[in-house]
């Protein structure tokens, strides 16, 4: 896809995207809840690939207030914690809405679950329109209903609004053979097919999620967001960070 500013021509990899954002993330440099410097960091990134014509959607994990698997291991019953983790992606999603604002980039946030006036009601035809009319679209509360991750939403989402990639933005750059975090001798792939993910039983998304975006031939790219301009240097197709497909 070529997109054409007052400078030059360039040409973008992907045309629609779905970005999935760890709530983890947006702590920064804090123990909990939202970094502001980290929060403009990333509205910066995404402002820049908006400008290049690329049509958006969202999803944002709330891990950084609260995690509802997490919680039911301490007590909360399950279906009340995943709603309250719903509820934390609410908050994360108004925030970087709020983020884009400032920097003038119209956003639109939806809800997976009905809680007008704080967002509409999700619908694909919506988030649709939204992108075809140049708003960033951020959908939240996950896929409104308990047992199910915020990959899982994205994955959903993803497929829904027919984007060409899911892009997983995390703290690492990419897929390795261990977590590198804890395994020094973890290697990179490049690339790798949902198959081998399986077989090797490693953890990039939940099971679910992964199977949504196998039978559906949705790619994902696992990325770093965390290093400022990484986002655009996907979208214009450096090999950055590591390529899931079938």
């Amino acid at each position: 896809m070529f997109v054409t500013n007052k400078f030059k021509t360039i040409m973008v990899k992907y045309k629609r995207i779905l970005l999935k954002l760890s709530g983890e993330s947006l702590m920064g440099e804090k123990q909990y809840g939202i970094d502001e410097k980290r929060l403009a960091e990333y509205a910066a990134q995404i402002k820049e690939i908006h400008e290049l014509g690329v049509q958006i959607g969202i999803v944002i994990g709330g891990g950084n207030i609260f995690r509802g698997l997490s919680g039911a291991s301490k007590g909360f019953d399950r279906v009340k914690g995943d709603q309250m983790g719903m509820l934390a992606t609410v908050i994360n999603s108004l925030a970087l809405s709020s983020a884009l604002g400032s920097t003038g980039v119209k956003s639109k946030v939806l809800t997976a679950v009905r809680m007008e006036p704080i967002g509409e009601f999700y619908n694909k035809w919506k988030a649709i329109e939204c992108m075809e009319n140049g708003e960033i679209v951020i959908m939240s509360a996950g896929t409104g209903n308990p047992f199910f991750t915020t990959d899982t939403g994205s994955s959903l989402r993803g497929i829904e609004i027919e984007a060409d990639v899911m892009l997983k933005g995390t703290r690492v750059d990419g897929i390795y053979t261990a977590d590198p975090e804890k395994d020094k001798t973890a290697t990179k792939f490049k690339e790798i097919t949902y198959d081998e993910i399986y077989h090797r039983g490693l953890k990039v998304m939940d099971l679910t999620a992964t199977t949504m975006c196998k039978e559906n031939n949705l790619p994902i790219v696992v990325f770093d967001m965390d290093t400022v301009g990484n986002l655009k240097k996907v979208i214009l197709g450096e090999e950055i960070g590591t390529l899931v497909h079938n």
